[in-house]
């Protein structure tokens, strides 16, 4: 069976079964005793595990004194600066609508709304984010009021493993508030950078033209 992985405290627990240097006899009988030595350096060892864990709970729970505003509520945020503001919509709000694809801002499936602007919340940091107003798609519309993209995607059957259909409808949505009369060619150029792996492209052309045309 494998050894278990030791942890700082376990260095007193250690010193104290360890065999001392001999009493100095000669005879190896005399009482074996454990350095002095041993006892202070894992003492402190173990004290200091202790102290960092404690101060690193301490910083968590004050926060970073960031403050984002999602769907209309502010929200404290506790990760650090520089984390990117999909995890903190994922991992602080439980909100699930944006999704993981890439990281690198290549796939949409990430895609939020700042102040009515289609944006890869994976490269933005949450600090960038200031006074501006998240949305997310749990903030477009609700299960008894969906938005009409919402209820076209629906209708149009436009998703199917439905990853990237976040990405999707929020570009959509971004766009067609600038442009609410586009062309084929232009709500495909439109949606051009985000990836359907299941190539349900033209059902979800059909949801959106749907909107249009409404």
């Amino acid at each position: 069976m494998s050894a278990m992985k030791q942890g700082p405290g376990d260095d007193l627990q250690e010193a104290a079964r360890a065999p001392a240097a001999d009493s100095g006899d000669g005879d190896g009988a005399g009482p074996r005793r454990v350095p002095r030595a041993a006892f202070i350096s894992a003492g402190v060892a173990a004290a200091a595990a202790v102290a960092g864990g404690t101060a690193y709970l301490v910083e968590r729970s004050r926060g970073t004194g960031l403050t984002v505003n999602v769907n209309g509520r502010d929200h404290p945020v506790a990760a650090a600066p520089d984390t990117p503001l999909l995890y903190v919509l994922r991992n602080e709000l439980g909100l699930r609508g944006p999704r993981f694809g890439c990281g690198l801002a290549e796939c949409g499936a990430c895609t939020v709304h700042l102040d009515g602007v289609a944006v890869r919340s994976c490269v933005t940091r949450v600090d960038s984010v200031g006074n501006r107003q998240v949305t997310t798609i749990e903030g477009l519309g609700t299960p008894s009021n969906p938005h009409p993209l919402q209820k076209a995607f629906i209708d149009q059957q436009a998703a199917q493993c439905g990853y990237c259909i976040n990405g999707m409808l929020m570009t959509a949505a971004a766009f067609l508030k600038s442009k609410p009369r586009p062309t084929d060619a232009e709500i495909k150029s439109a949606l051009a950078g985000n990836l359907c792996r299941c190539g349900s492209h033209y059902r979800i052309l059909r949801a959106v033209k749907a909107v249009i045309s409404a």
